[in-house]
């Protein structure tokens, strides 16, 4: 295999794959709530934050951008209320009003303050920065056994990394009361289950997902990748833990085949130039889908 393959396709091409399971994950519980264009809610209420946060701050370390995440998330909850009881609207016409409204104050925050420098901008926040997060110390595969050359891995390799790890062990130590509380939200009521924090709970790890996705893809692979794997693995299956498993199989084929395709696919088609990776992550896990609705065992259901 080329070595050029380490340096410049490998990182990106992990780094998708890791925001894709991480994003898939969460994504399942909201899917099966009900709740899947919560991951859409989330992407656009980030924005503000996190761009407010680097204005702030001038930094856009992880810390920083979590807490500005946040701040941005209680904004949108009193917003939400504020506007609700005020406009007598019901909540759904509420939500949709302040998540628009703070995504265009993002986008505007964007275009009037200097943050390009930073790879913080209107484009980034919609398709990211995927093919920019190249390995400069990993034209040699010696480069995987060098800890100076393994220090100067992008930093969002590792900010994914640990966000789906953090994930992964949420789920997995509270699988039995997410599993009760996803399917039988009042008989989990009877068993004492804090139904209340654990749906919490599954909109924080959520938020962690796309938080830590924000910057490296941009707001597109999210959106996505909450709704699309698991959509697809609903239809493969009606069990939950399969379900999961399949979810992470189609975040993992989305992000590589997707990223492949934007490569190399208008160099098969005869064209010179590449596409969005993020784009094509994106259209790959909606072709996908669609497949999945069409051939899936379990379309009907």
């Amino acid at each position: 295999m080329n070595p050029e393959f380490l340096a410049l396709s490998l990182p990106p091409m992990l780094i998708g794959t890791l925001a894709a399971m991480a994003c898939a994950l969460p994504g399942n519980f909201l899917l099966l709530r009900r709740q899947a264009l919560i991951g859409d809610a989330i992407s656009h209420t980030v924005l503000p934050g996190i761009v407010v946060a680097f204005l702030v701050t001038g930094t856009i370390a992880a810390v920083p951008m979590m807490l500005g995440a946040a701040g941005a998330a209680l904004v949108a909850v009193v917003l939400i209320e504020a506007v609700r009881r005020l406009g007598r609207v019901e909540p759904g016409a509420a939500m949709g009003v302040v998540f628009t409204a703070m995504f265009a104050g993002g986008v505007l925050l964007l275009e009037q303050t200097d943050t390009a420098s930073v790879h913080l901008d209107v484009e980034h926040a919609l398709y990211g920065n995927l093919e920019s997060l190249i390995w400069l110390d990993g034209f040699s595969w010696s480069a995987l056994i060098d800890p100076a050359a393994l220090a100067t891995l992008p930093p969002e390799l590792g900010r994914m990394a640990a966000a789906l790890a953090v994930v992964s062990a949420a789920t997995w130590l509270f699988w039995r009361p997410l599993k009760l509380a996803t399917f039988d939200e009042a008989f989990a009521r009877t068993l004492g289950l804090p139904v209340t924090l654990i749906s919490l709970g599954i909109v924080t790890m959520a938020a962690l997902a796309a938080v830590a996705a924000f910057d490296a893809v941009g707001s597109i692979i999210v959106i996505a990748m909450f709704i699309c794997p698991p959509a697809c693995a609903r239809l493969m299956t009606n069990r939950l833990e399969r379900q999961v498993a399949w979810s992470l199989g189609f975040a993992t084929l989305s992000a590589i085949l997707g990223y492949v395709l934007a490569g190399y696919g208008p160099l098969w088609l005869g064209s010179s130039a590449s596409v969005s990776a993020a784009g094509m992550i994106a259209t790959v896990s909606g072709v996908l889908l669609g497949l999945t609705a069409l051939f899936g065992p379990h379309r009907t259901n």
